[in-house]
């Protein structure tokens, strides 16, 4: 049986925030984003913000093998002025939904230890991130997808999954998309699993990869994507409408950097 405080993590994020009346409309690009709340500053501003969703990494502390308390840090940095458990207790005290998102098996089990002892108080989405498939011109190394998702559905069942692929974009080159290859093997990955699942992809390579993704996103009413930006990557307020234009406004959501981010959102409301 569901717990209460479960309840929205099996409901997609976008009718959760329609339902409490945080959005107007059944759009997920209604859905607004702080990206990287790590710091003990960037969390209290992510906090008092008007953001919906509030993205943050999490590591062990001393890094990859290292088995210090989960803290929040992104790659390669492996410490932080901020614990996940000290982030949580700031972030519980806001109506806003969290994804969290892991570079480490072995940072998992201990961090959804701690989010146990607060889920009765977020009644809100919770997505838990890892890249768990080599992508395009992806370089780092990827999350155990068996180890990963058993390990997240053994705590939470119900918890929304993101699921995504290890990527690389390069400024002087053709940077190719998503292939058949790969999202068909993330759709076997996913095909039994009972809960929402996000897809997060490259804003610079999913309009090369449209077909693909439509594809991907077919499979199940339970799929969307979520859009997320590198601070290097080149691409225009174009590329994201073009995004918009070939798939289901309510399926995909947009974790952007400024100032495409102000820009795209202008030309959606225009």
């Amino acid at each position: 049986m569901v717990e209460e405080g479960e309840g929205a993590w099996s409901e997609q994020a976008v009718d959760h925030f329609l339902r409490s009346q945080r959005i107007e409309a059944r759009d997920a690009a209604a859905v607004r984003w702080f990206h990287a709340a790590n710091s003990k500053a960037r969390a209290r501003e992510a906090a008092r913000s008007d953001v919906h969703m509030i993205e943050a990494d999490v590591v062990l502390r001393g890094g990859q093998g290292g088995n210090g308390d989960p803290i929040m840090a992104h790659p390669p940095e492996t410490d932080s002025d901020n614990t996940l458990q000290e982030w949580l207790k700031e972030i519980v005290n806001t109506d806003k939904g969290i994804k969290l998102d892991f570079k480490s098996l072995e940072a998992v089990r201990p961090s959804l230890e701690l989010l146990e002892h607060v889920k009765h108080r977020l009644r809100r989405p919770v997505w838990i991130n890892a890249d768990i498939l080599p992508g395009p011109s992806g370089s780092s190394s990827v999350v155990d997808a068996k180890g990963f998702v058993g390990t997240v559905t053994s705590f939470f069942p119900n918890v929304t999954l993101s699921l995504g692929w290890t990527t690389g974009w390069h400024p002087d080159k053709h940077n190719k998309g998503y292939d058949w290859v790969t999202v068909k093997e993330m759709a076997q990955i996913c095909n039994t699993l009972p809960q929402p699942v996000t897809f997060p992809v490259r804003a610079a390579l999913v309009r090369q990869s449209v077909s693909e993704l439509c594809w991907l996103i077919q499979q199940s009413d339970r799929y969307t994507l979520t859009v997320w930006t590198g601070e290097e990557d080149v691409y225009s307020v174009e590329d994201l409408l073009y995004i918009r234009e070939n798939f289901d406004k309510t399926r995909v959501y947009y974790d952007i950097l400024e100032p495409q981010n102000s820009e795209f959102r202008k030309a959606i409301v225009a």
